[in-house]
């Protein structure tokens, strides 16, 4: 019998719990042909997420769980659950509902035909903000046109996993991660699918503006140099209207007596070349940085508790 593992990231999500794990056990029980893992990963939550985690274990054989030391984020919860499911695929699904594990049967259905990735992407996206979506819309457009490998827009990480695929991904131990550019790195044969997305079904999501800004600055860093490719051109194209300008000063000022413009102009000129200096010194302090952590080597996660069938090494 084929083992398939749910593998569910948990964040302070302990008012939606026991909804998801009525309808992952409605799933199991409805899908007799398959060995169910439910694979929680506690991120350092701070309410009861972890309590009710347990009591499920206590009772249900099919619930495993890996308790973080403190909060990672998801990217990294997500790498700590693919070291330690045992099924022969993947499906990572968020705790908040909003991703519906009823498609998991089709996801199935695909796998056994042979597909390696199956990613669902979204026909909507209820219960987020226009601004989200809009930007959202083009961050995946820049993404787009600056890597050279297909993101799938519209996509997160609802998905299943190949064995193979899962056992790629874990070889992908960089520390500042932008796991939904990966999962197109790693490639393999992927079938797309799609769903409407639900809002919430309990609880805040902890995915502020700025911790969504610093994953796209993550996703461009990590799969494109486009950004310091761009600071070339800029500080190439500033340098040469600066040339062109000194040129016809000098120029004018031979030829018709016309007098430099003053203190205004230089102020601007000097701004001007400031900002695109400092622009520039940004970009690529954001790839030294990226050096720079991940030169250190330090292990992406520490676990403070395992309840799984086989327990694997702390990474």
């Amino acid at each position: 019998m084929k083992k398939i593992s749910i593998l569910i990231p948990a964040y302070n999500e302990d008012e939606v719990l026991e909804h998801l794990y009525q309808r992952l056990g409605k799933l199991a029980n409805d899908n007799k042909s398959y060995e169910f893992e439910f694979m929680f990963v506690n991120d350092g939550s701070r309410d009861k997420t972890l309590q009710v985690i347990k009591e499920y274990a206590e009772t249900d054989e099919r619930v495993a769980y890996v308790n973080l030391s403190r909060n990672f984020g998801k990217e990294i919860a997500m790498i700590a659950g693919l070291d330690y499911v045992t099924g022969d695929a993947t499906v990572i699904i968020d705790a908040d509902l909003q991703d519906p594990p009823e498609l998991i049967p089709e996801m199935i259905k695909y796998w056994e035909e042979g597909y390696d990735d199956i990613y669902a992407k979204r026909n909507s996206r209820k219960g987020e903000s226009w601004l989200k979506k809009t930007t959202s819309k083009m961050y995946y457009y820049i993404l787009q046109k600056s890597t050279h490998i297909t993101i799938q827009r519209d996509t997160g990480d609802f998905r299943l996993l190949d064995r193979r695929c899962v056992e790629a991904l874990k070889q992908l131990r960089e520390s500042q991660r932008y796991t939904k550019g990966m999962f197109s790195w790693i490639g393999f044969n992927k079938k797309e699918i799609t769903y409407d997305r639900d809002p919430r079904h309990a609880g805040q999501t902890e995915w502020s503006y700025g911790k969504l800004v610093n994953l796209a600055v993550d996703g461009l860093t990590s799969f494109t140099t486009a950004p310091l490719r761009v600071s070339t051109v800029m500080g190439f194209i500033v340098s040469l209207i600066a040339f062109i300008y000194i040129i016809v000063i000098i120029v004018r000022t031979l030829l018709f007596g016309i007098e430099a413009a003053g203190y205004p102009s230089l102020m601007a000129v000097i701004l001007f070349l400031g900002g695109v200096q400092l622009l520039s010194l940004g970009i690529i302090g954001e790839y030294i940085g990226r050096v720079f952590n991940e030169t250190k080597q330090r292990p992406l996660y520490f676990v403070e508790e395992v309840h799984a069938r086989a327990h694997k090494k702390t990474r």
